[in-house]
C-alpha cells in the first residue's frame, strides 16, 4: 500500500481528539490559517433543526484520503520515485484535469475578480468524488455511471423531499446529491453550466459540474486570491461545506496540486477509502437516470426541500462522499454564512423573448412595439432584479428616449425586462435591437428593427392657377403642393419631380420646361425634395425654351403619392 497519510484516519476509528490533533498537525504544515469551528456548532450538531440548503453538498460527508507524502511532480513531468500507487494517488484523470482548467479559463473571462484556480477544483473534486470515480468517464466528460449520494430519507441522513421530480437523481420521492462535484438537485438547479457546449446541463458530466462548482464558489464577488484566515478562498471553501476538517482537506490538496501534479489515464485514479462520517462505499453501480451518460432532463416546478433532523449513516452508493442534504448551519467561528446566496446575475441560465411587439416605424416616429425579454434560472422560474442592456446595433439614427444608443433595465418580480422607448431616426432600413445579462456571458437576443422613410399618399396642389408660359421666358407662378398621409400632413417626405416626356412615358424630356441647377443650366428632375412641417412643397421657378407646347411635370414622394400637372408654352394672344 502506498504511504498515504490519514487513509484510515475515521471518526469511528479514532477519537475526536486524536482526529483534530492529525489534522491540526496537517494543517500546521500544508494549510496555515485554518480557524476551527467547535462541533457542536457545525453542520449536524445534535438537537439541531435544519434549514433549507445551506452549501453546494448540503453540508455532508466527504472523503478524507489526504495526499501522498512523497514530493508531487511538476504538470509536464511523469511519476518517480517508484512509488506507483503514490503516483497514481497524486494524478488527476486526462479528462477530468481538462474540465478543470476550462473551468479556470471560463471563469477568468467571465468572472475575472474572481482568480479562479483550476487546482482549487481539483481539490474539491477529489475530496467530493475522488475525481469523478478515479477519471471513470467517457470522451465527452459524462461519468460512466452516475455519481449518487445516498437517499435522503431521514434514515441516519438528513431528509429532503423531492425538489426536481427526479430528473436528476432518479428519485421522485427523496433528493440525492448528484454526480462528480455533488451538487443536490436544488442547488444544481440555481447554478447549472454547460461547461462542454453541447447544449445541456448534466450534473453527472465533469465539464458541466466543473464550471458549476467554479461558478458557485465565486459567488458574492468573491476574490479567490485573498488566502488569509478567514480571507475570501477559505469562506468559499466552507460554503462548499461547513467544516473545519474539510476547509483543511480540501487546502492541502490544493497546496498538493499547485506543487505539481500529472495527467493519468480516465479510470485509473485511485477509488476514495475513507469518508469523514466512517462511512465506506459500496461499489455496487447506482442505478442511472436515463441511462449511462445520459444529461439529465430539465426539472418541473421545484419546490422547496422539506428537512428533518440530520444524522450519519452509510451510504450504499458509489461516490457517496457527497451529498446528504442540507443541515444546521454554525453559529460561530467567525466566516460568513455558509451558504453564498447567488445574486440575481449569477441565478440567470437563460434570456428568452417575453411579448415583444412589431419593431417597425416611419421615419421620424416612435416605434409602437417595445423588446421585452424574461430572465430565467436553469428551472425556467423567473429571475428579478437582474440586470439587461438593450443596445442600438447597427447603420441607424434611430435612439432610446434621451437620445441613448443603450439602456440597462433591472428585471421586475416576474423577471421581465421592457425596453425604453424608441424613436426612428432619418434614416430608412433595419437594424438591431440586441438583450444581453450583464456580466453573465449567456447568448443574448437580436431582435431586428425596420424604419421606412415618410410618406404620402395624396398630394394636391394648393391653387389652381393655370401655368403657362412663352416660349423662351420664365413662369409667373411657381408649383405649390400639399402632401398628406391618411388625411395628415405628410412633413419632411422625400419628393422628386421631373418633367416627363408623356403621361405613359416617365423618362425625363429633352425640351420644353425646364429648372435651373446652381449654375445656372437646364436641368428637368429634381431629387431630394422634402415637405415642410406642414407638409407643403414649393417647387423652384420654372423656365421655357423655345419650343412651343404643352408639357407634363409628374412630382412623386414615398409611399407613392403622384401628381400631373399640366404647363403650356405658347406665344401671347393678340
Amino acid at each position: 500500500m502506498a504511504a498515504v497519510f490519514g487513509r484510515r484516519l475515521r471518526r469511528g476509528a479514532v477519537t475526536t481528539a486524536v482526529a483534530a490533533a492529525a489534522v491540526a498537525a496537517l494543517a500546521a504544515s500544508q494549510a496555515p490559517g485554518v480557524t476551527d469551528v467547535p462541533r457542536d456548532e457545525r453542520a449536524g450538531a445534535s438537537g439541531a433543526t435544519p434549514p433549507p440548503e445551506d452549501s453546494a453538498t448540503g453540508n455532508s460527508p466527504y472523503y478524507t484520503d489526504l495526499p501522498p507524502l512523497n514530493t508531487p511532480v511538476p504538470p509536464t513531468g511523469a511519476p518517480t520515485g517508484g512509488d506507483s500507487d503514490a503516483a497514481v494517488a497524486g494524478g488527476i484523470p486526462a479528462t477530468v484535469l481538462d474540465a478543470y482548467k476550462k473551468a479556470e479559463s471560463s471563469l477568468a473571462a467571465s468572472k475575472p475578480g474572481c482568480n479562479l484556480p483550476w487546482q482549487l477544483l481539483a481539490a474539491i473534486g477529489k475530496v467530493e468524488s475522488g475525481q469523478a470515480r478515479g477519471g471513470r468517464v467517457d470522451a465527452n466528460g459524462t461519468t460512466l455511471k452516475p455519481i449518487l449520494g445516498p437517499v435522503l430519507n431521514g434514515n441516519g441522513f438528513a431528509k429532503i423531499t423531492d425538489t426536481d421530480n427526479g430528473a436528476y437523481d432518479s428519485d421522485s420521492t427523496h433528493d440525492r446529491a448528484v454526480g462528480p462535484m455533488q451538487f443536490i438537485p436544488s442547488t444544481w438547479d440555481t447554478w447549472a453550466q454547460d461547461g462542454n457546449g453541447d447544449g445541456k446541463k448534466n450534473p453527472n458530466n465533469i465539464y458541466d459540474a466543473a464550471l458549476a462548482a467554479g461558478h458557485y464558489l465565486c459567488a458574492s464577488d468573491r476574490d479567490l486570491s485573498d488566502e488569509s484566515g478567514g480571507g475570501a478562498l477559505h469562506k468559499a471553501i466552507l460554503s462548499y461545506n461547513h467544516s473545519t476538517e474539510y476547509l483543511t482537506t480540501v487546502l492541502t490538496w490544493l497546496e498538493y496540486y499547485r506543487k505539481g501534479t500529472h495527467e493519468i489515464p480516465d479510470g485509473t485514479g485511485v477509488l476514495p477509502d475513507d469518508r469523514s462520517d466512517g462511512g465506506r462505499p459500496s461499489i455496487t453501480p447506482s442505478p442511472a437516470p436515463g441511462g449511462s451518460g445520459s444529461p439529465s432532463p430539465k426539472p418541473s416546478k421545484p419546490s422547496k426541500p422539506g428537512t428533518d433532523k440530520p444524522g450519519s449513516g452509510n451510504p450504499s452508493e458509489p461516490g457517496s462522499g457527497g451529498s446528504t442534504g442540507p443541515t444546521t448551519p454554525p453559529t460561530g467561528g467567525g466566516s460568513e454564512s455558509p451558504d453564498p446566496t447567488p445574486s440575481p446575475t449569477d441565478r440567470v441560465s437563460r434570456l428568452e423573448d417575453a411579448g415583444t411587439g412589431k419593431l417597425s416605424a416611419t421615419a421620424g416616429d416612435a416605434f409602437a412595439g417595445r423588446v421585452v425579454v424574461r430572465t430565467e434560472s436553469a428551472s425556467g422560474s423567473a429571475v428579478a432584479k437582474a440586470k439587461v442592456k438593450f443596445a442600438i446595433v447597427g447603420d441607424t439614427d434611430a435612439r432610446f428616449d434621451g437620445g441613448t444608443t443603450s439602456a440597462t433595465v433591472t428585471t421586475s418580480a416576474t423577471g421581465k425586462a421592457t425596453a425604453p422607448v424608441m424613436k426612428a431616426g432619418e434614416k430608412s432600413g433595419e437594424f438591431i435591437v440586441r438583450a444581453t445579462v450583464v456580466g453573465r456571458s449567456l447568448p443574448g437576443l437580436d431582435y431586428t428593427a425596420t424604419v421606412t422613410a415618410r410618406q404620402a399618399d395624396a398630394l394636391v396642389r394648393t391653387d389652381d392657377k393655370a401655368l403657362t408660359c412663352a416660349p423662351g421666358a420664365e413662369f409667373a407662378d411657381q408649383v405649390e403642393v400639399k402632401a398628406t398621409y391618411k388625411g395628415a400632413a405628410a412633413d419632411r417626405v422625400a419628393a422628386t419631380a421631373t418633367m416627363v416626356k408623356s403621361a405613359t412615358d416617365a423618362t425625363a424630356n429633352d425640351k420644353g420646361p425646364y429648372f435651373k441647377d446652381a449654375d445656372g443650366k437646364p436641368v428637368r428632375t429634381l431629387k431630394a425634395l422634402k415637405t415642410d412641417a406642414d407638409g407643403v412643397l414649393k417647387l423652384p421657378k420654372m423656365y421655357a425654351d423655345d419650343t412651343a407646347g404643352t408639357y407634363l411635370l409628374r412630382i412623386t414622394t414615398a409611399g407613392g403619392a403622384t401628381l400631373t400637372v399640366e404647363l403650356k408654352v405658347a406665344a401671347p394672344a393678340a
